[in-house]
């Protein structure tokens, strides 16, 4: 009865979605393009934008980059380099203060999915000053214009530049929060490949990873997709597993980077278009509880919820490895053995790369709390292929434990 009540419930939500105001970030693409920043600062009429990321890529030499673009052209600008993984509340309301005492007028969010949702999140909260992030949590709870944002993301991976979510993390619960709006959907996404070059091997792995969970769940998921996400979900994972070890083992392949890039972005519209499911919900819960990276949660439990939904999801996932190259169409395999080789080949990246097979950091009484936010998270909304009670979250979560 209980799944019958989600697809009822999806079915009609799904109504509500079709009027709603889709759109993409318009992506700005190719080495050098960061170069076109001062006219997408003219083109939103900024005049003193704020400039979010992490001390990392100041210290990369990234973040002065961008200032070199902006101070160019004279233009004055705020920078605020403290965001830290997994951005936290009082990270959020730090930016918004500082935004609104400097007179700032819009937002460039350069960096990973930590970098740009917490820009995002900050911008919410700017447009509606009344509220407090955890009030913004869920749903369509802005629904107001925000200050304007350009996303420039470094990874491939976490698509938060062309996403209607952004995740923060309440320090004193480690409960996370999503809040999801159209409105946070940056207005431009520069993808350029020139900033990726270089990432460490770690986190280009991570956040491929991150990339293809996005194209794979938003693909599994009934429901709320179009035929521009599922088209958009099979390009990115073909894009993924052809390219991902290339940069992953050469950190200066341009052209493999920008390959990587544009599948990150059409992954990102995809989920946000179709959604996504299991994984993402166990993996936030645990992101939010241990501070995992979100990339690599997503890495490690990917493989294992696809094993653990069975027969349910044999014929989709037959698909992509067809899609993918991985497995020819012509093959006289049955569905189950086309899936079987498209998870053990998820597996096998991950061991190349470095991806270990479970965490040692979860501990016996947490799973309950763990359990608790991942089934709040997933139902009655997201269109899973398989819904999980809090028994199967429970057994899942299990199995991913390490022993010391």
């Amino acid at each position: 009865m209980f799944a019958v009540f989600c697809r009822v419930f999806q079915f009609f939500f799904n109504f509500v979605t079709m009027a709603l105001p889709w759109r993409k970030a318009i992506p700005i693409e190719g080495p050098g393009t960061i170069n076109k920043l001062p006219d997408l600062l003219r083109e939103r009429k900024m005049k003193k934008p704020m400039l979010i990321t992490d001390n990392g890529l100041v210290k990369a030499g990234l973040a002065q980059r961008i200032i070199d673009v902006i101070t160019g052209i004279n233009y004055p600008y705020l920078l605020f380099a403290d965001v830290e993984p997994n951005p936290s509340v009082n990270t959020v309301n730090t930016i918004k203060k500082l935004y609104l005492e400097n007179r700032c007028d819009g937002f460039i969010a350069l960096g990973g999915g930590s970098s740009m949702d917490a820009a995002k999140a900050a911008a919410a909260c700017i447009a509606k000053p009344d509220k407090t992030v955890e009030q913004l949590g869920g749903l369509l709870r802005v629904l107001k214009k925000l200050p304007p944002l350009i996303a420039i993301p470094t990874t491939a991976g976490t698509g938060s530049e062309t996403t209607i979510a952004a995740l923060v993390t309440d320090p004193d619960t480690h409960h996370k929060y999503a809040i999801m709006d159209f409105n946070l959907i940056p207005r431009y996404a520069v993808l350029d490949p020139e900033l990726t070059v270089g990432l460490p091997p770690s986190i280009t792995a991570a956040t491929g990873m991150d990339a293809l969970t996005h194209a794979i769940e938003a693909y599994l998921c009934w429901t709320y997709n179009t035929s521009e996400s599922i088209q958009f979900a099979l390009d990115a994972v073909k894009s993924i597993f052809a390219n991902l070890e290339k940069v992953y083992n050469d950190g200066s392949n341009v052209e493999a980077r920008q390959v990587m890039l544009q599948a990150s972005y059409k992954a990102g519209f995809a989920f946000t278009r179709g959604g996504v499911g299991n994984v993402h919900a166990i993996a936030h819960a645990l992101g939010g509880k241990y501070n995992i990276p979100h990339g690599l949660a997503n890495a490690v439990i990917l493989p294992v919820v696809l094993e653990d939904y069975g027969a349910a999801v044999h014929r989709k996932l037959t698909h992509l490895a067809e899609a993918a190259g991985l497995v020819s169409a012509s093959s006289t395999k049955n569905p189950a053995e086309k899936a079987r080789i498209l998870i053990n080949t998820i597996y096998a990246m991950n061991e190349r790369m470095g991806i270990p097979n479970g965490f040692n950091c979860i501990k016996n009484e947490d799973i309950q709390q763990i359990v608790e936010w991942a089934n709040k998270e997933c139902n009655p909304l997201y269109p899973v292929p398989v819904f999980y009670s809090k028994q199967r979250f429970s057994r899942v979560i299990e199995s991913l434990m390490l022993k010391e």
